[in-house]
């Protein structure tokens, strides 16, 4: 299937590892240009060399998206050197899990700025530019606890539900100016934050951390984890002219973890 894709500028929070790493090196393999945006200067240069595209088509930027201005910043740079921002995928971010006795109001609001604020602060810019042009996507990375509530997840939880909520509203609302925001909710994946809330879990519960792992895939129906290659492959589709009639929503994958409605 072509997706169409060929030329379009991307950008990708949190594009250094894990899904967003995944995410990005599709977005090249469709032809893209790609913009990767992160906090940890050594994960971007880790990332450029992994993906060893040419500059004309890859370009690294380190900020931290918890502050709009340096949202706003990577936002101007991506456009100074590659144009206006054609798909902006969210995958920057992610609360750390702490037990129930570990909940303060500190832990809901590190929470927020780990995660909620990230992704809207690099909403603002962009979606601005996209309205004003008349075209393009947002395609935000959540997670499947802001669906269901999970003992060790609940102030991160409470950032990906405002996510979810943010998705549909803006969805809704730039829909008639040409622009689409998806959301996308990946149960457990492989990738180093799902180790790091296992450590958590395996550290409250006093089990090893193999047989915690072995107890969380036993609850996915699928019996494993996803890839982040298997995300990454969603995000492109919802980012491409084949899912031109999706927006507003949040689609979840998880394996049938949780099958709601």
């Amino acid at each position: 299937m072509d997706l169409n894709l060929a030329a379009r500028t991307v950008v990708v929070t949190g594009g250094s590892r894990g899904i967003g790493l995944a995410c990005a090196r599709l977005f090249l393999d469709e032809g893209c240009r790609v913009a990767l945006v992160s906090r940890d200067l050594r994960n971007l240069a880790a990332a450029q060399r992994e993906l060893a595209a040419p500059e004309d088509r890859l370009l690294v930027y380190a900020a931290n998206l918890a502050d709009p201005a340096a949202a706003a910043s990577a936002a101007q740079a991506v456009e100074g050197r590659f144009g206006p921002i054609d798909v902006l995928v969210n995958s920057a971010g992610a609360a750390q899990r702490s037990s129930p006795d570990e909940l303060t109001s500190a832990v809901y609001r590190n929470a927020m700025d780990a995660k909620f604020f990230p992704y809207v602060n690099m909403i603002e810019p962009v979606l601005k530019t996209m309205a004003a042009r008349g075209r393009g996507v947002i395609v935000n990375v959540i997670g499947s606890g802001g669906k269901t509530a999970t003992p060790f997840h609940i102030a991160g939880g409470a950032a990906n539900s405002a996510l979810m909520l943010v998705t549909a509203g803006l969805g809704k609302a730039f829909a008639a100016r040409g622009v689409r925001v998806v959301g996308l909710n990946p149960g457990r994946t492989l990738t180093g934050r799902v180790e790091e809330g296992l450590a958590v879990e395996a550290r409250s519960s006093g089990l090893p951390i193999e047989e915690v792992r072995r107890l969380a895939q036993a609850e996915i129906p699928l019996g494993r984890f996803a890839r982040p290659d298997e995300v990454g492959r969603m995000v492109v589709f919802l980012a491409s002219d084949a899912a031109s009639y999706v927006t507003a929503t949040t689609i979840a994958m998880d394996g049938a973890a949780s099958p709601v409605i």
